[in-house]
């Protein structure tokens, strides 16, 4: 299954001043952009060009360096941009997230501290993720492309800390940054779409 890159699900002026349309154009039309090209050559030299993009990501990690790199970079980036909405973050969880987020991650203020200390906390470039793992909600961080997909668990909320993500808007001030993402940007109608999906 080919690669594609997608249409940002908002104009490239949507999530200013959290987020700018330069900050949108270098890093969908570009970052993501080459993501999706070179995962596409690297899965066909591999033979795995008729597998889902998670099959890819799963069968590659540890064996394809360079194949796993891009497809798991293609695929956090194809819910990065969904988990952003203009009006987005804050404490206004749907029921069902906020009891599990209650029970499982000790309440809305424990999330937001340790989400924001494990993507500012994330040595170089990475992620920052919340999954489910055995019916739980459990907070991450991964290494450059690596997600949670490759660890047993399913990612419900990530956050890119790659500086591409953030250095326009924010310099080295990646805390700002993550602080903006969580009162300001999360998809929270996304985040439960994913969790209710993950908790089948």
């Amino acid at each position: 299954m080919a690669f594609e890159l997608p249409e940002l699900p908002y104009d490239y002026e949507a999530l200013s001043p959290f987020m700018s349309r330069e900050t949108l154009e270098f890093h969908h039309d570009k970052h993501h952009k080459a993501y999706v090209d070179n995962g596409n050559k690297l899965a066909a030299e591999a033979g795995l060009a008729d597998l889902s993009l998670e099959e890819v990501v799963k069968k590659s990690f540890g064996t394809n360096a360079g194949l796993f790199n891009n497809a798991a970079q293609h695929y956090n980036h194809i819910h990065f941009w969904k988990w952003m909405k203009k009006g987005g973050g804050g404490n206004k969880l749907p029921g069902k997230l906020e009891a599990a987020f209650t029970s499982d991650l000790g309440g809305y203020d424990k999330f937001k501290a340790d989400f924001a200390a494990a993507g500012a906390t994330q040595f170089g470039s990475g992620w920052a993720w919340v999954s489910v793992k055995n019916g739980k909600l459990e907070i991450s961080k991964t290494p450059n492309g690596e997600n949670p997909l490759v660890h047993g668990a399913t990612p419900i909320l990530g956050v890119d800390v790659w500086e591409h993500s953030y250095y326009i808007d924010y310099r080295n001030l990646r805390p700002k940054y993550l602080e903006a993402f969580i009162d300001s940007l999360i998809n929270w109608d996304y985040v439960l779409e994913r969790y209710e999906a993950a908790t089948k």
